[in-house]
């Protein structure tokens, strides 16, 4: 096969592909399309580990909020399920998880939790009653594990045994809190540790837990870290009941009753009332019948006519007459940012109010796409200042001309789209007129419909434990533990010496969709395993999605002794690792792309979704490599000067993206259209062919007309825009491009400049020049051609 490669592996590239061997393969897949697999060698890395379901739906029995601002509440629920930055182990002093919960976590999260902790022992020895450590979670879908070792006291212990015990439990419990504010991690599920397997009697154990929390974070002082959440989860109803009464008797003192038990507690006295719900990653959905204004969320969303005007509109007045005027005179006056305007509460029981501007249906085809990212954007600010909850209306079912499964349909997307990514736990809740029984109606069958699909939902190993980003996938999307497993026919080849039983010699097998691909990863992979530097640099702007376990994870590479730097410089985000061994920086730039490929493929997957629900088009895209004798070959041939020889030359059909792009064309009324270029990476090539542009795939060298996605005129001209790093081969999207009315670029524009003096009414595109131009909206380019180009000079 003209397109298979074989590399053979000794000594140091042997010992990192045999620590990180299903990351190289991921890699390798995701950045050159070639299927690898990895032959001779013990691979650590290689075995997948999927959890197991939920036994019991997690149920919220009480919740309480500090004086701290530290949110408590007791939960029914299954602690290898449960979602929280971190999951609270009862374990013994060696780490030994052999029985009751420290069993079912380590069976649910794979055998790598039982390795980890068998290494800490190994090199720190034993941990003393009293202590906690955090460790890697496995497969579990949590940032990490803290491993708590409480008192072990003999079966029906006297109460001079419970006494003498009572110090220790309080001093795990206060060790956990302090990992908790070492990490600083938003959540923690809280087990009753030292109950079972360990006897300590169930009501004094659940009293001294509640005490020791509320005792720790009353003593905090005001610069010291604040969790938001403190779930006290277990599975079973007597532990849960015991932890609910110490709750209720610890907190009596303070407690004014908050808005949810009041909720809870009329719920119940309703005779247990249907609130329809579905839970996707850490976000909670609930719809329910409600006044928009009486909701006591951190955030309610009002939608606002474009004149910024409350009194226009039910919601907006109702929001209007309970707040007050001043909420009015800070609208006039505020800055809108996106989709939304943010202002203060006034008589409002929120934090925060958000206002949105959707346009109205009939008006603009684009209005189903503002409203959706009109919903992500409020989901994001509400995120992005650490909030847990926000009410939605059900916007554009008046005056905007939305069919009511319309709007449910399409907020209910947002929604699940924002869950898919977003890592902390948030409650989103859809508040509908308590008379309005038929949107109701709609947005009920809507969850229904979200509850169906979430069922199917898998949390595979390699897209929970690995970045704690709970992203879903239905059961025939998992992505397998070694890349390429589907054709795993096709990779793994017929050897002369099969029948022998002699090992096969170590090494990586390639095989790669071109004669391209496979110079591509042939020198990537030379750099990764067989380099004697001590240093990597990684430029990639998906950087910009890690996560905040990916940050945590390389905080943790910092302590092994690597030097680990981010930047981000003219448009580009670089991660630099040195300072240790050679092999170590390896693993660690290594599991840093292995994770950039997740969330790449994640970020296509997504877009791809987006994609299908705004062109009303089934995604599917093809890339038919043109004949080299053909005119359409030549054509292309002769855009290119005689230093870059083409070497092949893809069409790609994409009917979404071309839907879309027809459908700006007429939202800018723009006949006209411009042929350009775009330089990207190899690995970027397939992206495009299936989602179109996006800045994070082509940033400038010198991104000086504005943070959008450009395009160059010429062949010369994006060689200066894009400049080359010493590549083979150089890799070109000829794109139609709708420029519109476009004015004159500057650093820092994040969109077009107004047209006028509104502030509304943008220009299309800007510009550098005669030949270079900004776009702000992928869709107003398709991609026509991808031409890979063999640099036969160099070009300074």
């Amino acid at each position: 096969m003209a397109n298979k490669l074989d590399i053979s592996l000794h000594e140091a590239s042997l010992s990192i592909v045999r620590r990180c061997g299903a990351d190289l393969c991921e890699i390798i897949d995701g950045k050159f399309g070639c299927v690898a697999a990895i032959e001779g060698v013990e691979n650590e890395s290689r075995t997948s580990y999927r959890r197991p379901p939920a036994t019991i739906k997690p149920e919220r029995r009480y919740e309480f909020t500090m004086r701290s601002g530290v949110k408590v509440s007791v939960w029914k629920a299954d602690l290898t399920n449960f979602h929280a930055d971190a999951v609270v182990n009862a374990a013994n002093e060696d780490l030994h998880h052999y029985g009751g919960l420290a069993l079912a976590l380590s069976k649910a999260g794979g055998p790598q939790i039982q390795k980890e902790s068998d290494d800490y022992i190994r090199k720190h020895g034993k941990l003393q009653t009293g202590e906690a450590v955090a460790l890697g979670p496995g497969s579990l879908p949590c940032k990490t594990i803290i491993h708590a070792v409480g008192p072990d006291l003999p079966p029906n212990p006297p109460k001079y045994d419970i006494s003498k015990a009572k110090p220790f439990l309080e001093k795990a419990i206060k060790s956990i809190l302090d990992r908790v504010d070492e990490y600083h991690l938003a959540t923690v599920a809280i087990p009753a540790i030292s109950s079972g397997l360990f006897n300590y009697p169930l009501p004094e154990c659940a009293h001294t837990i509640v005490s020791t929390i509320k005792t720790y974070y009353d003593k905090l002082s005001a610069q010291d870290h604040r969790p938001k959440e403190i779930f006290l989860a277990n599975h079973d109803d007597p532990t849960v009941q015991n932890m609910e009464r110490a709750c209720n008797q610890i907190f009596s003192s303070q407690q004014k009753q908050s808005y949810s038990n009041a909720v809870a507690q009329n719920t119940r006295s309703a005779g247990n009332a249907q609130q329809p719900s579905v839970t996707i990653g850490n976000v909670c959905l609930t719809l329910m019948k409600g006044k928009i204004e009486q909701q006591h969320t951190d955030v309610i969303v009002n939608t606002a006519s474009l004149e910024r005007n409350l009194s226009i509109g039910k919601i907006s007045g109702a929001i209007l007459d309970k707040a007050g005027y001043g909420i009015q005179d800070e609208m006039y006056q505020a800055q809108k940012k996106g989709h939304i305007i943010r202002t203060q509460p006034y008589k409002l029981y929120c934090k925060e109010v958000f206002h949105t501007f959707c346009i109205e249906k009939a008006r603009d085809p684009a209005a189903d796409q503002v409203l959706y990212s009109s919903v992500l954007d409020c989901l994001w600010n509400a995120a992005a200042q650490h909030y847990n909850s926000i009410t939605f209306p059900a916007i554009g079912t008046g005056a905007l001309g939305f069919s009511k499964a319309e709007s449910a349909s399409i907020m209910l997307a947002a929604v699940s789209a924002f869950a898919q990514k977003y890592l902390n736990r948030m409650d989103v809740h859809f508040v509908i007129f308590p008379t309005d029984h038929d949107t109701f109606r709609a947005f009920e069958r809507e969850i229904g419909l979200l509850q169906q699909r979430s069922a199917t939902f898998n949390f595979p190993p390699e897209m929970t434990g690995a970045d704690g980003k709970s992203r879903h996938h239905s059961p025939q999307q998992h992505p397998p533990a070694y890349s390429g497993d589907q054709h795993r026919t096709e990779a793994s080849w017929n050897k002369d010496d099969s029948h022998s039983s002699r090992a096969p010699a170590p090494q990586i097998s390639l095989v790669c969709p071109s004669e391209e691909s496979k110079h591509e990863a042939e020198r990537w992979l030379q750099n990764r395993l067989f380099t004697d530097s001590h240093s990597i640099k990684i430029y990639n702007n998906f950087l910009s999605h890690f996560s905040d376990h990916d940050h945590l994870q390389l905080a943790i590479s910092a302590e092994k002794g690597l030097i680990v730097e981010e930047f981000f410089s003219k448009g580009h985000a670089c991660l630099e690792i040195n300072g240790g061994s050679k092999e170590e920086v390896a693993v660690a730039g290594l599991k840093v792309e292995a994770v950039l490929c997740k969330i790449q493929k994640e970020f296509i997957r997504e877009e791809e979704h987006e994609l299908q629900m705004l062109s009303n088009t089934e995604p599917s895209h093809k890339r038919k490599t043109v004949e080299k004798s053909s005119k359409e070959f030549s054509s292309r041939q002769e855009a290119f000067s005689h230093a870059l020889k083409v070497t092949k030359v893809d069409k790609v059909e994409n009917a979404a993206l071309k839907a879309m792009f027809d459908m700006k064309k007429k939202q800018l009324d723009c006949a006209s259209t411009k042929t350009m270029f775009q330089r990207i990476p190899a690995q970027f090539c397939e992206m495009i062919s299936r989602i179109g542009f996006h800045a994070e795939c082509a940033p400038p060298e010198d991104p000086k007309y504005g943070e959008g996605i450009y395009f160059a005129r010429n062949i010369k001209t994006a060689l200066e825009l894009w400049r080359e790093k010493g590549e083979e081969y150089l890799y070109f999207v000829e794109a139609e491009v709708l420029l519109g009315n476009s004015a004159k670029g500057e650093r820092g524009f994040i969109l077009p400049p107004p047209v006028g003096k509104d502030p509304n009414i943008l220009h299309d595109s800007v510009s550098g020049g005669s030949d270079v131009s900004v776009i702000f909206s992928g869709y107003q380019a398709l991609p026509k051609y991808i031409i890979t180009c063999k640099k036969i000079s160099h070009f300074s």
